[in-house]
């Protein structure tokens, strides 16, 4: 085989795969995805949210607030690996300009505001027993509100420019920048030796994991949290979708008209 043809094939691959970023081809997939995404979610964020809470131990030092691990590290995580998310379909738009991954960044960060939240708040409730007060200015805890804040802005952002397209161009800036503090989220407590904030809960050291007891529901709580983020984002990028259809139909109908 040459290298014109090796070449070629490659071409053929990565062409196979942006097809998928088509409009019309992701409404059909995506909605054959749904049902599927739906049930992993309702089948393992259920059982491992009743597991957790109510039938493991209250920890020796910790008491039931333990718990709230079951609620407080799949929304943390998932709050970061989000950003994640939109910083790779921001960086999709800005080199390929397909507007699904622009879209899908955009149906994420409404979803990532409310895990945010839902882990500060979380975090909150786990901080008070634990560290004598709801806030701390601990590094990762400062880098995670901040993060927050940028969820906001990002939304904000988005809903300022008419222009949906110099929006996605604007608000894929705005994500580049803001994964610094994603990844300051995650990697605080490895950046600064002091701080309030424990280590992973899950980590390959088993002297820095949660016993198995607490464990076990904890892993299927993260599958179901995953599952759940699937879940709406495919709902939320769909309804994106038909609303940018939309938009175009009403702006051919002005031109039209004029």
């Amino acid at each position: 085989m040459t290298n014109a043809q090796r070449t070629k094939q490659a071409d053929d691959r990565w062409n196979w795969l942006w097809e998928w970023a088509n409009p019309v081809k992701f409404m059909a997939l995506s909605g054959k995805v749904l049902p599927f995404a739906i049930a992993i979610a309702a089948l393992t964020l259920v059982p491992g949210v009743i597991w957790g809470f109510f039938f493991t131990p209250e920890a020796d030092k910790f008491g039931s607030s333990v718990k709230i691990i079951y609620v407080h590290v799949p929304t943390a995580m998932m709050a970061i690996n989000i950003w994640v998310m939109m910083l790779v379909g921001s960086l999709i738009w800005l080199v390929r300009r397909h507007h699904v991954s622009a879209l899908a960044a955009k149906a994420a960060a409404l979803i990532g505001v409310v895990m945010t939240l839902a882990a500060l708040f979380t975090g909150a409730i786990w901080g008070e027993p634990m560290w004598g007060t709801y806030w701390a200015w601990d590094p990762r805890l400062t880098s995670f509100l901040i993060l927050f804040l940028f969820y906001l802005g990002y939304m904000a952002l988005w809903g300022a420019i008419e222009n949906p397209d110099t929006a996605a161009d604007l608000t894929s800036v705005l994500c580049i920048v803001g994964s610094v503090f994603a990844l300051l989220s995650r990697y605080a407590v490895n950046f600064w030796n002091q701080g309030l904030h424990q280590g992973a809960s899950l980590s390959l050291d088993k002297q820095e994991n949660v016993s198995d007891v607490y464990w076990q529901p904890l892993v299927l709580c993260l599958i179901g949290f995953v599952a759940l983020f699937v879940t709406l984002l495919l709902v939320r990028t769909r309804t994106e979708v038909r609303l940018r259809r939309l938009h175009a139909l009403e702006t051919r109908e002005r031109m039209i008209d004029a």
